[in-house]
């Protein structure tokens, strides 16, 4: 049994996040500071860390969590660049050109744009860029954003071109030197590096997304027409059932094979790039699209209740009220004319984003041009003299590639001064408050596993460190059925963080540990945490806040809440059967 009161001590940085951010409601910038002066009252008590060591272990989470930052910022950057452009208004009107019919909106611009913008961004940028969409189109914003949310869980766990994989578990929980990579070197597992570890969790995170989304686009629709529909039924969701299962394919093929062949870099990107114009193109051509007769939509907009609409209308455009000018969320005014005033086309409007494909593709494939990139570092060993160090590649980085492509646009956008200083100006406001909370939070997490370093452990009364009595504690509650709880732990981390890196983060070396004590494939179980931390954005508050905020709702979270409970609780359940699945029966089978 483990010691009872370093069980306390261990907890108490993860109770401070709860209680903070779920009862006392308070937002990120202000619970990871705190949370992290309790690892550090923890780590010094209990492991009897130094200060040295303490300060080191959070430099290094610190510069792990600027490299986070990089990726965030460029990404943001892209997108708001391509927004003052008016790129995504051509990318829009090509939508909504399609089909009149919301439900078939919903399976384009939601499940397959919304995965594209969240493989290339993450970190909830799809609900802040297609939840205006929505209503611009003429959608309620209470169901905008309840779509929004739903729709792109599938590529959460890739986002932003693998960070929640990439860094949040290679970079920082397996990063080289860990006792946790030694363990899987010298594990038997036939892993000769941590990345080839990472990939093989990436593709089976992958195939429980394949699976327990099958039914996501329907999901989406079923939510939209129960709850936001004059019939209130899930009917009209029926009736696109073949579709449903079509643009599933079409993702769900790219998606596996690129997890498989690629690694965890570009499965959401691709999969919803190709998935994207398949169903485009099939839908143009008539095929599975509801004629012009039965489109589905919503009701006549005098029976929509109070709390469906807030300060924007919908139906005008992005963000706006209808007229010459239109009001964004941040209430600043824009032009239509002036967005349309280069008459773009579609090809344009999406050339910078497939210029982000053939770049990423290139600077991860091409040995030559992978090397002269990585050997660009900005690097610290043995901070303050203790045996951590850290990273950081600055041009290797896909923050880096984006920030680059965002500069190329100005030119192949015409983009004016103007529009280029309100890009950066959008892009530096919206990152603004995560930089403390992501410094904060993976510093915490930072401590917390250093807690377990063999130059604390010699000096401290403790033989295990804080997430490892946190791990033991759960293997002995749980048994064996630990796996069908890691995607709930996942989720749970996500909902509290609000991100499914700082999920993976946090909890990563925590499933690996407790994988091991109960004979389960880690890989099995840490992809299972992955795919959890996708769940979780669906209800992570300050998501919540944030695609509200943009669409005029803000103060609607109770309800969002709720009604994302639905889609929470069937990928929780599914995702934690498959896990029992792959890690007793169909890997000890195959393997």
């Amino acid at each position: 049994m483990v010691d009872a009161g370093l069980v306390a001590l261990s907890l108490a940085p993860l109770l401070v996040i709860a209680l903070l951010m779920v009862v006392f409601i308070q937002p990120a910038t202000r619970t990871m500071p705190i949370a992290w002066l309790a690892a550090v009252g923890a780590a010094f008590v209990g492991w009897e860390m130094s200060p040295t060591l303490i300060a080191a272990a959070s430099i290094r989470g610190a510069m792990t969590a600027t490299r986070i930052l990089i990726i965030v910022f460029g990404a943001i950057l892209l997108l708001y660049t391509l927004k003052q452009s008016g790129a995504f208004e051509v990318i829009n009107a090509g939508f909504s050109s399609l089909s009149g019919d919301r439900r078939v909106q919903s399976i384009l611009l939601v499940f397959l744009m919304g995965s594209f913008i969240e493989g290339a961004a993450g970190f909830g940028t799809p609900a802040a860029i297609v939840g205006p969409l929505l209503v611009g189109l003429g959608w309620p914003p209470m169901a905008a954003v309840v779509v929004a949310l739903t729709g792109n869980i599938l590529a959460i766990t890739f986002g932003a071109v693998g960070t929640p994989l990439i860094i949040g578990l290679r970079d920082v929980v397996f990063a080289q030197g860990t006792d946790a990579a030694a363990e899987i070197t010298a594990s038997g597992t036939g892993f000769e590096t941590v990345g080839a570890y990472v990939a093989q969790v990436g593709v089976w995170a992958g195939a429980i997304h394949a699976i327990a989304g099958i039914a996501i686009p329907f999901i989406g629709i079923a939510l939209m027409t129960r709850f936001f529909g004059e019939e209130q039924s899930i009917k009209p969701a029926i009736e696109m059932i073949p579709l449903c299962l079509y643009a599933w394919a079409a993702f769900v093929i790219p998606y596996l094979a690129t997890a498989y062949f690629l690694g965890p870099t570009f499965p959401a990107l691709l999969g919803a790039l190709i998935g994207l114009f398949v169903v485009a193109a099939t839908v143009r051509a008539g095929y599975f699209a509801p004629d012009s007769d039965d489109e589905w939509d919503f009701g006549p907009r005098d029976t929509w209740p109070d709390h469906w609409v807030g300060s924007i209308e919908p139906g005008a455009g992005v963000s706006g009220e209808s007229g010459d000018k239109t009001v964004a969320a941040d209430g600043g005014t824009t032009s239509f004319a002036d967005m349309h005033a280069q008459d773009m086309s579609l090809g344009v409007a999406w050339l910078p984003y497939i210029l982000v494909a053939i770049a990423l593709v290139v600077t991860r494939i091409v040995d030559p041009v992978t090397e002269a990139l990585l050997a660009v570092q900005l690097s610290w060993t043995n901070i303050l003299g203790t045996p951590f160090s850290e990273s950081i590649e600055l041009l290797y980085l896909p923050g880096t590639l984006f920030i680059a492509i965002a500069v190329v646009t100005y030119a192949l956008h015409g983009m004016n001064g103007q529009k280029i200083k309100d890009s950066w100006s959008e892009a530096i406001r919206n990152i603004a408050p995560a930089v403390v909370a992501l410094w904060f939070a993976v510093a915490t997490v930072m401590v917390m596993q250093r807690s377990n370093a063999s130059i604390v452990l010699e000096s401290a009364s403790a033989n295990a460190g804080m997430l490892q009595v946190l791990s033991q504690l759960t293997v002995d509650v749980t048994g064996g059925a630990f796996p069908f709880f890691s995607g709930f732990i996942g989720a749970f981390g996500a909902f509290i963080a609000g991100s499914n890196t700082v999920s993976d983060i946090l909890f990563g070396l925590f499933q690996y540990e407790a994988a091991q004590s109960v004979g389960a494939p880690t890989q099995i179980v840490v992809g299972a945490q992955a795919v959890g931390g996708a769940i979780g954005n669906l209800i992570a508050i300050h998501n919540v806040v944030a695609a509200l905020t943009v669409v005029g709702l803000i103060g609607e979270e109770g309800r969002v809440i709720r009604i994302e409970l639905i889609p929470v609780l069937y990928y929780g359940v599914v995702t934690g059967l498959l896990t029992l699945l792959f890690a007793y029966v169909i890997a000890p089978a195959a393997f």
